[in-house]
């Protein structure tokens, strides 16, 4: 590895390090002792509060959130709303537990940080994070004046009962497509700190085109992005998820034949390719994630996919580790840092194996 990649693993170190404590500074963050409006485990509104002028609406894809004034009891729904919360210096009353990739109460580590740093305590931990099912009569308890799920599964049916206990932000366009700038700027309108929302967005997308300057082997690479979660499937991301997207701000290109393969687009994010139509799939590197190594050297064994030509080569850079996978797979101000500054390096060793 040359010394330009590894001054760029330094330099986005500190860039990283410095992105919870830019968020919560840009918000003029405080904790529930100084001044905040505390909820029944500790979370708070800042108390330099929203910059915005309330009342505040948000239209969705399945309707219009009206927020009359800056919300005190946030709620939040889905695999990553909590993470623009806490980055804008706010910490919920409840979010989602998440049993997979979480801590040992179910926290992702990048969430456990930001309480930490906020001088905040865990939420109320809703169940239902791991399987999408929304616990309403939880969120009920919580009292909530907002409830965010820019990035979740809600149906028509689960918004308009949660629009009964408080006004609900959903996605913009199609379940788990937005991507974290969106995420971000969607829910800073929500707590009325856009001009903050903004600059999170701005400085994160700096250190990301940073980072990928600093590994130029990446700017170019052709890449698949898949999941081996079913026997004999392989699970290809389609180039709108945002999981996806993070990959092309490095300055790689979704392959080609991503959508060649693509033969019956759906709404979803994702689609199957069998491992027999597996030698179909022409990438310079293959990006697969996985729960654990053991199932990663598992794959990596199967004939059909040793025979890839990425795997073949070496080109092939898994993310190995539940949290990771998380971070990989719900992106954002707060999850970006923690997982690139640990997974680029490995991703660029893969891309200088391709032939």
């Amino acid at each position: 590895m040359s010394s330009a990649p590894r001054r760029a693993r330094r330099r986005f170190a500190v860039v990283a390090a410095g992105l919870v404590a830019g968020a919560l500074a840009l918000a003029g963050c405080s904790s529930s002792d100084d001044g905040g409006s505390p909820g029944p485990t500790g979370g708070s509104a800042s108390s330099a509060g929203a910059t915005d002028s309330f009342p505040v609406t948000v239209q969705s894809a399945l309707g219009t959130a009206t927020i009359k004034s800056e919300p005190q009891r946030v709620v939040t729904w889905g695999w990553s709303s909590q993470d623009a919360v806490l980055a804008l210096g706010v910490v919920p009353v409840a979010m989602p537990k998440n049993t997979y990739g979480g801590n040992a109460d179910g926290v992702f580590p990048w969430d456990a940080d930001a309480i930490k740093a906020l001088g905040g305590t865990t939420p109320q931990l809703l169940s239902g994070g791991d399987t999408g099912q929304v616990p309403f009569e939880e969120i009920v308890k919580a009292k909530p004046d907002v409830i965010l799920a820019p990035y979740s599964g809600l149906t028509q049916d689960d918004f308009d009962k949660l629009s009964k206990i408080a006004p609900v932000v959903a996605y913009p366009d199609k379940p788990w497509a937005t991507s974290w700038q969106d995420q971000t700027t969607i829910i800073g309108k929500a707590l009325g700190r856009s001009a903050q929302a903004g600059e999170l967005v701005g400085s994160t997308n700096e250190a990301i085109a940073a980072l990928g300057a600093k590994y130029p082997v990446l700017k170019g690479k052709t890449f698949v992005y898949a999941a081996a979660n079913e026997a004999d499937k392989l699970s290809v991301y389609r180039a709108t998820d945002p999981r996806v997207q993070l990959l092309t701000q490095l300055g790689m290109v979704v392959s080609p034949s991503v959508e060649a393969l693509d033969t019956k687009p759906d709404d979803s994010y994702f689609f199957q390719v069998s491992y027999e139509n597996l030698s179909k799939i022409d990438t310079d590197v293959l990006v697969a994630y996985f729960g654990d190594q053991k199932a990663a050297d598992a794959f990596v064994k199967d004939p059909l996919v040793a025979a890839m030509p990425s795997v073949k080569s070496g080109a092939f850079a898994p993310i190995v580790g539940e949290s990771f996978v998380m971070a990989s797979s719900a992106p954002t101000v707060l999850s970006i840092p923690w997982m690139l500054n640990q997974y680029v390096p490995k991703l660029a060793a893969a891309a200088e194996k391709v032939k």
